[in-house]
C-alpha cells in the first residue's frame, strides 16, 4: 500500500500535467515553446500543475492563486527532501 501511494505521489503529478498539456490547450497559451512545459514535467511537476490550472486568460496567476501555486512548490519540495531524508536515515538506521 505503501508503494502505491508513493508511486501515485511521484508519478499522479506528471500524468496529470502531461494529460493537460496533451488534450488541452493551456500550456500552448501560456508557454510559446515547450522547454519551460518540459521542464517543469520533470523538475517540478506540482507547481507546474497548479499554475496551468491557476492560469486564467484574462489575467495569468494573480493575487489568491498564488497561494495553490505556492502549495505546488511545497509539495515538491517534500517530495525531493523525504526521498533524501529516506536515504540519509534509511542507510544509517538499516
Amino acid at each position: 500500500m505503501c508503494c502505491l501511494f508513493l508511486s501515485m505521489v511521484l508519478i499522479g503529478p506528471r500524468f496529470a500535467f502531461l494529460l493537460v498539456w496533451v488534450f488541452g490547450d493551456r500550456v500552448e497559451l501560456i508557454w510559446d515553446s515547450w522547454i519551460w512545459p518540459l521542464l517543469l514535467l520533470l523538475l517540478l511537476p506540482w507547481t507546474g500543475l497548479a499554475y496551468v490550472l491557476m492560469w486564467s486568460a484574462a489575467g495569468g496567476v494573480s493575487g489568491w492563486e498564488w497561494i495553490v501555486v505556492a502549495l505546488g512548490v511545497v509539495a515538491d519540495v517534500a517530495s525531493y527532501s523525504a526521498r533524501a531524508a529516506r536515504r540519509e536515515y534509511g542507510s544509517r538506521y538499516a
